[in-house]
């Protein structure tokens, strides 16, 4: 039914599409990260980067472990599901709805996630900015997410900025299970 504006409006989200779905997980991800941006930008203006990537650190070791829960619990994970499980885990990460990531599997117990492209990074270099520094926050957001999903994995970071990255992925990790 149209209203007064002539609007076929959404009333829940019984009313969308598949693909009206899809768009709408894809703007809440923009969202929750447009928050963690602003967030982070407020504590940097009043206490200095150095104080808002700790803060920042303190915030992902919590929010790395409800989303890789959660997760587990939506995918019905095993509570030893290897690195299959966490491959499949990081395609449910709200990055992965707004960033070009891929898994490449170097063996059976070992594989490596790149961020091809990070809407964080990308803004950066569209303003002609250095790449942020974002490794001490991964280190703990990375770790925390990958044992959460299976505590015998282990997370080392192969570079992430302010390291220097190759043109085609900012960081990459490396994640290997210990059987």
């Amino acid at each position: 039914m149209n209203d007064e504006t002539g609007d076929n409006r959404k009333n829940n989200l019984n009313d969308f599409s598949h693909d009206e779905l899809k768009a709408f997980v894809t703007d809440l991800a923009k969202r929750w990260l447009a928050h963690d941006g602003l967030w982070f930008q407020a504590v940097e203006r009043e206490y200095g980067m150095e104080a808002a990537i700790e803060a920042d650190k303190n915030a992902w070791e919590n929010f790395t472990l409800i989303e890789a829960k959660r997760i587990k619990k939506l995918l019905s994970l095993p509570e030893n599901g290897g690195l299959k499980a966490l491959a499949r885990a990081l395609n449910f990460r709200l990055y992965a709805f707004i960033n070009e990531q891929e898994v490449v599997w170097i063996d059976d117990n070992k594989l490596e996630f790149r961020m091809k492209e990070c809407r964080v990074q990308s803004a950066r270099k569209r303003k002609k900015l250095p790449d942020f520094p974002c490794k001490p926050v991964g280190l703990v957001e990375y770790s925390g997410f990958a044992s959460t999903i299976d505590s015998r994995i282990t997370t080392k970071c192969i570079c992430c900025p302010p390291d220097d990255h190759p043109k085609d992925y900012y960081c990459a990790w490396e994640f290997q299970i210990n059987t």
